[in-house]
């Protein structure tokens, strides 16, 4: 057998060429290998290329668009030279830790396609295999932080921070007591580079540009993804059009000549969470349900097959985190350690039950929330899910030929639930 850890701790070399020309159409793109000389703790210098791709047996390169561009349409890369990930120079490398791979990578550019959203108050973004884990905004970015950490502690550790403001040291300090693979911001204040390296093996990395990523809101790319076969799927990439109240429609819909609409009207608050629950939604992997906050995420379902599920998993996931949290805040364990000490009779179970009851009793914070849907949801029993758990309001897409069933549930509920559409999908693969 294989040695994991070393294939894990183990740069791959890559047979990838430095350079890669494509023709598309007339236009020719000219791309650049990025790799990185690093100065190793004996004075020698090393050259290298991404760690290794989603597995350690797999090579991986990243190319930088040096030179043309590709505009089909509105669509178009990036200018050359003015990139965010493929533009990541050794010198913002603030430190390599285990040197990043194909999956660090592509955290760190789902992370900014999530927060280039949020750019008008502190965010912060956590991922683990390219789909959030927790997301906040706040009037700080240590609180943005700290209630995106606290929103799933337990995905958090190893996964890849996305922050849009300079880190400062209050940040820095709970980042350290953390393990993360990543952190990302476009700066790092005096102090808070000693603070962060007394974790080694953390990838620190400045993304100056971050502060322009409003820029590119509406910015389309081209969209390639290859086949088995050698054939390419192309597509344009998909744009967050839903920014503001004026966005999104009221729940209406007709059945049998009969008008449905949802009766209650969406507060000032539940408005603010369907826009941020939707720009966190733009970055999660389909079919997905979220449930949001405060504009925090509270729990979030992703890459499911059904609807029902898939809200089924956000609530499931929800409970098992907010137990988790109280278990941490009161006994400064997790709560799995918990259960395992009290199965080896080193800890009273009454412990566990009192975080449970409490767990039970608050519904796992999810009273108050805002379900969000990546798509209509086909009969009512994906609604019912969130409805059930106390969520105050649902954002989807609509146009279901079922929406009165939907609106019917909402209008059903005591309290009644409000109700917004988005007049689109938003799909992720």
């Amino acid at each position: 057998m294989a040695d994991l850890k070393k294939m894990y701790t183990t740069i791959l070399g890559d047979h990838f060429p430095m350079e890669m020309k494509i023709s598309f159409g007339e236009q020719t793109l000219v791309y650049r290998k990025r790799t990185w000389k690093i100065t190793m703790e004996d004075g020698s210098v090393d050259e290298r290329g991404v760690r290794y791709g989603e597995n350690p047996d797999q090579e991986a390169a990243l190319y930088e668009l040096v030179n043309g561009n590709l505009t089909l349409g509105d669509c178009k890369f990036i200018e050359p030279g003015h990139g965010l990930v493929s533009n990541i120079a050794v010198e913002d490398m603030l430190q390599v830790g285990k040197h990043p791979g194909k999956i660090n990578l592509t955290d760190v550019d789902n992370g900014l396609n999530i927060i280039k959203y949020m750019m008008d108050r502190p965010a912060a973004v956590i991922l683990k295999h390219n789909n959030p884990c927790g997301a906040a905004i706040d009037d700080s970015l240590v609180n943005a932080y700290n209630r995106a950490n606290r929103a799933d502690r337990i995905a958090a550790f190893g996964g890849a921070l996305i922050m849009n403001r300079s880190c400062d040291r209050d940040t820095a300090e709970l980042i350290k007591d953390n393990y993360l693979e990543v952190v990302c911001a476009p700066d790092f204040e005096d102090g808070t580079l000693d603070i962060l390296k007394s974790r080694k093996n953390l990838r620190i990395i400045k993304v100056d540009r971050i502060d322009r990523l409003a820029d590119y809101e509406n910015y389309r790319f081209v969209d390639f993804k290859s086949l088995i076969d050698g054939g390419i799927i192309i597509q344009q990439s998909a744009v967050n059009s839903i920014r503001s109240r004026a966005d999104l429609t009221p729940a209406v819909s007709t059945y049998k000549d009969k008008e449905y609409r949802a009766e209650r009207e969406a507060t000032d608050r539940e408005i603010d969470d369907m826009l941020f629950g939707w720009a966190v939604e733009h970055g999660v992997t389909s079919n997905s349900v979220l449930y949001i906050k405060d504009g925090c995420t509270v729990g979030i379902g992703t890459g499911e097959q059904d609807r029902v599920g898939v809200a089924e998993i956000a609530v499931h996931k929800a409970y098992i985190k907010y137990a988790d949290i109280i278990c941490f805040d009161k006994f400064g364990i997790p709560y799995a350690d918990m259960a395992l000490e009290i199965e080896k009779g080193k800890r009273d179970k009454a412990d566990k039950e009192e975080i449970d009851a409490k767990t039970q009793a608050d519904r796992a914070g999810l009273p108050g929330s805002v379900m969000i849907s990546d798509a209509f949801f086909p009969f009512r029993d994906g609604a019912d899910v969130g409805i059930s758990q106390g969520a105050s309001a649902i954002l989807q897409a609509g146009g279901s030929m079922n929406d009165y069933q939907t609106i019917e549930a909402c209008n059903e509920a005591d309290p009644k639930v409000a109700m917004m559409f988005t007049g689109q999908r938003s799909f992720k693969h």
